[in-house]
């Protein structure tokens, strides 16, 4: 199938979101609650902002965690197993896909380009899931953060006016 004919994908969910058990980072998408709930209404330009954040956290996290990865294997066999990618999808992306095909079906592992064998998939799985989530809880509770301080430090200017 070309990239021509693909369906890119719409939303980074992932299938396993537990933003509906009130999380405030989905454990499957690693997006931010508020993203999930209003995905639907957000536009193109915010959408590619959260694909590049998410996109930015799986790099940081995959590609030294891979460092045997063949990328360019990677792309062919993610291509090869019919998963949708955006056309502006980062390497580290692209290893998330592929490391989470040969999670569910480690036989995989050989021919993924990854680097890595079948008895390396689940543990390397399970670290970069703790890993990746504790960045992207990190992100969350910053831009929290930031945000409060930005509305005390705008409350003191309004008292200061007054």
């Amino acid at each position: 199938m070309s990239n021509d004919r693909r369906i890119p994908s719409f939303t980074p969910c992932a299938g396993r979101c537990s933003t509906v058990f009130g999380d405030a980072v989905c454990r499957g998408c690693r997006r931010f609650n508020h993203e999930v709930i209003h995905w639907n209404t957000y536009t193109a330009e915010q959408r590619l902002a959260v694909w590049k954040r998410l996109d930015v956290q799986l790099d940081q996290i995959l590609v030294p965690m891979l460092p045997l990865a063949n990328v360019q294997h990677v792309e062919g066999f993610i291509l090869g197993k019919r998963i949708r990618v955006l056309g502006t999808a980062s390497q580290g992306r692209k290893l998330y896909h592929a490391l989470k095909l040969c999670e569910k079906n480690k036989h995989l592992a050989e021919e993924s380009g990854l680097g890595i064998t079948a008895q390396q998939v689940k543990p390397i799985w399970q670290e970069f899931e703790r890993r990746v989530l504790a960045l992207a809880t990190a992100s969350y509770d910053f831009a929290f953060l930031r945000a409060d301080g930005m509305r005390h430090h705008f409350l003191r200017t309004l008292d200061e006016d007054e």
